[in-house]
């Protein structure tokens, strides 16, 4: 099975009121433990503000480490899931089943098989 990478991207700015992000936890929550019963589970996690980042580049020879993100915009890497699936269409159903919930943008990304040269 192929592993893909499902991105998803959030507004700057305040989260949802408590009320509406519990909401979208629980029902997130669900949505994992189906991924984790159909064996496509490999990995997920949410992230913290932008501005909690740290930024590494190489310059004139060294490592320059710099605060917040990398690339400044109006939305930003939320939080991630790795997922095994069948196919894209699998992938993409993983995907449907999470915008539904939190109404957010998703990327899908397949993740590169190195075993093939």
């Amino acid at each position: 099975m192929q592993q893909y990478l499902l991105s998803m991207y959030q507004p700057d700015g305040r989260t949802p009121p408590p009320e509406v992000l519990s909401k979208v936890m629980q029902d997130l929550g669900s949505i994992n433990e189906e991924i984790k019963s159909a064996g496509s589970w490999v990995f997920s996690g949410g992230l913290h503000q932008p501005s909690t980042a740290t930024v590494l580049r190489h310059q004139d020879g060294d490592v320059l480490a710099t605060d917040g993100p990398f690339a400044e915009g109006k939305e930003h890497l939320g939080g991630f899931w790795i997922i095994r699936a069948a196919d894209l269409d699998a992938a993409l159903e993983w995907s449907r089943k999470i915008i539904m919930v939190t109404k957010l943008p998703i990327e899908v990304r397949p993740f590169r098989d190195l075993t093939q040269g």
